[in-house]
């Protein structure tokens, strides 16, 4: 985003570029925007309940020395991390819940849980949406072309995310800066959060990581922390559904996005972000409308994966053939009738 690569992107008229759209009535659009805070409330008590749970039964596996600990703290930690991706994202775009502080109070949360500087992240993702795979502008490119396989290995347990987000929080802690690339795209008036932020973070990953070292016992760790790690894999599963393989520099989320039919687990789990193309197109409706949102713009959309399976026999030879050919990509079948 400081190569030149934005510039290029800017003068090519890509930048905060018209984007196709599908045509939704406007009363439907306007009942499917509409925000609740039940469904957000239900869902987040169900999804620590289980947290708590699948943490208790770990704590108890590891008094008594057995080796289930380890399946249990396994599951513990990617509920504790992975839900946590979707929860960040839904709550960032303030669509989770109606009452704003229920929104704000659990973006804050979940940026923890799963690594993020939760004002960064959420300039980050305002970009990535009007700027979607735009190269030079999108920061958040999870599969930048040619295919990096050493970062993808290294980010089923989060170790490249956590260890630049960690040098992140650091450097941002001690000298109040942010770097040059998030100076593109946090306002300056934002500057001094990502700084207070940072710095909460830290402290509380030191503390305890202090209770770890003066107890001489990992387990503080694996409950807060290592979670952020060893609970990532699953985000990552899902997450290179959305764009993995796909063109980069389009105008049209039909193109560059994947929506991919997953079990009720799953969507539990990922909060509906599986139709991915709709959210994109439509990132004010909310994660339980867009089901529905689907169904009524299906006929102008390219069919829905049938599974995360289905994505992948796809996903992973386009990323080898990127591997070779930065300039390959996958094509969908766009309807011709209204092809942007």
């Amino acid at each position: 985003m400081t190569g030149g690569a934005g510039e290029r992107a800017q003068a090519a008229g890509l930048v905060n570029a018209a984007w196709y759209r599908c045509a939704v009535p406007r009363p439907l659009m306007k009942r499917l925007m509409q925000r609740g805070d039940a469904r957000a409330i239900r869902d987040t008590l169900i999804w620590y309940a289980a947290i708590a749970i699948s943490g208790g039964l770990a704590w108890l596996a590891w008094r008594a020395h057995s080796a289930w600990a380890i399946p249990a703290f396994f599951v513990y930690g990617t509920l504790y991390c992975s839900p946590a991706d979707s929860r960040w994202h839904e709550c960032g775009h303030g669509t989770a819940f109606r009452t704003r502080w229920m929104n704000d109070v659990l973006y804050q949360v979940a940026s923890f849980q799963v690594f993020r500087r939760a004002t960064a992240w959420r300039w980050s993702h305002a970009r990535h949406h009007t700027d979607t795979l735009i190269v030079g502008r999108d920061p958040e490119i999870a599969a930048p072309k040619p295919t990096d396989w050493l970062a993808l290995a290294l980010n089923v347990v989060a170790l490249k995310h956590v260890a630049g987000e960690l040098r992140k929080m650091i450097a941002v802690s001690f000298t109040g800066r942010l770097d040059d690339e998030e100076r593109t795209y946090v306002p300056e008036s934002e500057w001094r959060k990502v700084v207070r932020e940072s710095r909460i973070h830290l402290a509380v990953y030191a503390l305890v990581a202090g209770a770890s070292s003066y107890w001489h016992t990992i387990l503080p760790l694996l409950y807060i922390g290592l979670p952020s790690l060893y609970g990532a894999w699953l985000y990552l599963y899902f997450g290179l559904t959305q764009h993995a393989g796909m063109p980069e520099n389009v105008l049209d989320h039909r193109r560059n996005c994947r929506t991919v039919m997953m079990n009720p687990v799953f969507r539990f789990l990922y909060w509906n972000m599986n139709y991915h193309v709709e959210h994109h197109m439509f990132p004010m409706v909310p994660f339980h409308a867009l089901p529905e949102l689907h169904d009524a713009v299906k006929a102008d959309m390219p069919p829905p994966y049938r599974s995360t399976l289905a994505a992948y026999a796809e996903i992973v030879p386009a990323l080898v053939r990127q591997t070779r050919d930065p300039s390959d990509y996958v094509v969908r079948p766009v309807p011709d009738a209204v092809r942007a």
